[in-house]
């Protein structure tokens, strides 16, 4: 999640650099934090995880009053701070991670992001899956009570018309598809998105709707909401 830096923050120590299958990433240290780099373009870091944990907090309050333990599956590992978030609430039950990148793994369970993770990993509800998302859904029969994606920059509508992408229409429908009755799909995205709203209602949600979360300057980051009701 971008953030802007300023000119007197220290210069970047690369960690750890691998080629995995979907390219280059990089574990970088700036000062006291942490940066992931893949393909050349900043992912995210952990100056402030403010996005990451509303994600999950939102997911667990439009679930279902009266759902005891439900599960969670949160899309991307990155720094760990939805994870860590998670794992701090009892209420939750079963808590799985889907992370394609092997690298990034491997920075929480045997590099410096476990100074991040480590508590959270160790909890034996949490479970790590070294997966794609977008095949985990559509090759799983496991069902959630939330599915809560923080992938790449958001919903970008540019890059995912085809029909294989995580937001596009199959997409949508394949998380529906596995979320229990009462489920809630939440989504972080860089910006509101009125046209991933529709496309959300398009593809059989209830209940959609956007929570922004106040960034230290310009636009707000958005959690975007959904229910399957039925």
């Amino acid at each position: 999640m971008p953030h802007i830096h300023h000119s007197d923050t220290p210069s970047p120590v690369v960690l750890d650099r691998r080629e995995g299958p979907y390219g280059e990433v990089v574990l970088r240290e700036r000062g006291d934090d942490f940066e992931i780099i893949a393909n050349g373009c900043f992912l995210m870091d952990t100056s402030d995880g403010r996005s990451e944990r509303l994600l999950i907090d939102a997911a667990l309050a439009a679930l279902p009053p009266g759902r005891t333990a439900p599960s969670v599956l949160i899309g991307g590992l990155g720094v760990g701070f939805s994870l860590v978030r998670a794992a701090a609430e009892p209420r939750w039950g079963r808590i799985v991670v889907a992370e394609r990148e092997q690298a990034i793994v491997d920075w929480h369970l045997q590099g410096p992001l476990g100074a991040i993770s480590g508590a959270a990993l160790a909890d034996p509800r949490t479970g790590i899956l070294t997966t794609d998302l977008v095949e985990y859904l559509r090759t799983t029969t496991d069902r959630y009570d939330a599915l809560c994606l923080d992938i790449d920059n958001g919903p970008d509508w540019t890059v995912t018309e085809d029909n294989t992408g995580l937001y596009s229409p199959a997409g949508l429908a394949g998380c529906r598809e596995r979320l229990t009755p009462g489920g809630v799909l939440a989504v972080w995205s860089a910006q509101p998105s009125a046209d991933f709203e529709q496309a959300l209602r398009n593809a059989g949600f209830d209940g959609v709707r956007t929570e922004e979360v106040n960034v230290a300057r310009g636009v707000p980051d958005v959690v975007h909401l959904a229910l399957r009701t039925v």
